[in-house]
């Protein structure tokens, strides 16, 4: 039976086209900043987003880690939702990296707003940590791929510029809430002081992020990157692969959209699921009902040919990518509704 791999988006593999543009690739030593490749890339995405400047990383948590270093000093404190990734999936990096401590949020499926940020913003106290960087995710993974609107990101950002404080976002499906939600990459620029963008996720590049930020920012994060282990030499193969899906991948994320709402209704058919989160983007989560478990769910699907992850003992995910074709879903609902248990 072949199995349709719906435990995350960074399962995608390279497409024929990503393909013949990474052997095509032009490329050089990136430590001595001569991959012309990867340059290209961080122009790109810094063009697009309307910032000075770009670096290329390995992965997201590294391009979220620098900017988080970047942002604060020892005794500082990270302002982000309870569910952040920077938080929950990033190995305790905050502390490890950069000594900062962090004031955890409890926003709607993620989304936080200046009402809950402002009164978490210490004063200037000796007996405090110095509230110095908030953090925004976009989208929110385990939010269920819920989207910030720039209507929703503006006040926030407001609010950071009064107080002094940097704002980052982990944009690690940015691309995902851009087409949900119609805004544009080029309005971004003026609301954030970094921005990780992931290519490896729904954009469908088998490695990589880059981290935008101002030439000042960035000329520090080269160094954190260097330090971190990030200073890949002929990268130029990896970033051509981020090209191509830049110029290929980001209108079809709509597809992906669609086929989580597909699965998503198909779920609420069943009596499996007690309740299915509703679905704005490539990300689907759901309870199983009371008296089931979650991993045992997860076992039952594989049996359906459907690979999927629990991400509590009462919740699971589906996200679709690009490897998981219209009749792929066709067949996925198919099995969702012939799984009785």
């Amino acid at each position: 039976m072949n199995k349709i791999d719906f435990r995350s988006d960074t399962v995608t593999k390279p497409t024929p086209g990503m393909l013949d543009a990474m052997m095509n690739a032009k490329v050089g030593d990136d430590v001595f900043g001569e991959d012309e490749t990867v340059n290209a890339l961080e122009e790109k995405l810094a063009a697009m987003f309307n910032m000075e400047a770009a670096l290329f990383c390995p992965s997201g948590t590294m391009s979220n880690q620098i900017a988080i270093k970047c942002f604060t000093q020892p005794m500082d404190e990270v302002i982000c939702d309870q569910t952040a990734h920077v938080y929950r999936y990033e190995g305790g990096g905050i502390a490890y990296n950069s000594m900062a401590s962090v004031r955890l949020l409890n926003g709607e499926r993620g989304i936080l707003t200046p009402e809950m940020i402002e009164p978490e913003i210490n004063a200037d106290n000796i007996h405090y940590p110095n509230s110095s960087l908030v953090v925004l995710e976009n989208t929110v993974n385990k939010g269920g791929g819920k989207c910030y609107t720039l209507g929703q990101i503006e006040p926030i950002h407001n609010l950071c510029a009064i107080k002094g404080i940097k704002l980052h976002l982990d944009g690690a499906r940015i691309f995902n809430a851009l087409v949900a939600t119609g805004d544009k990459a080029k309005d971004y620029g003026h609301y954030f002081d970094g921005i990780s963008v992931c290519l490896s996720k729904g954009l469908g590049a088998p490695v990589g992020s880059v981290l935008l930020s101002s030439k000042a920012t960035i000329k520090k994060a080269l160094k954190i990157r260097k330090v971190l282990g990030g200073g890949m030499r002929q990268a130029g193969f990896l970033a051509a692969a981020g090209i191509y899906a830049l110029d290929h991948h980001v209108n079809r994320l709509a597809d992906d959209h669609q086929h989580a709402k597909a699965l998503a209704e198909a779920l609420q058919q069943t009596s499996y699921a007690e309740s299915v989160m509703s679905v704005e983007t490539n990300i689907v989560l759901f309870d199983v009902a009371k008296g089931l478990k979650a991993d045992h769910m997860v076992r039952a699907l594989e049996s359906k040919g459907i690979l999927c992850n629990s991400t509590s003992d009462k919740t699971i995910r589906f996200v679709t990518h690009l490897d998981v074709s219209s009749a792929m879903i066709d067949q996925a609902i198919s099995n969702i509704k012939g799984l009785h248990v």
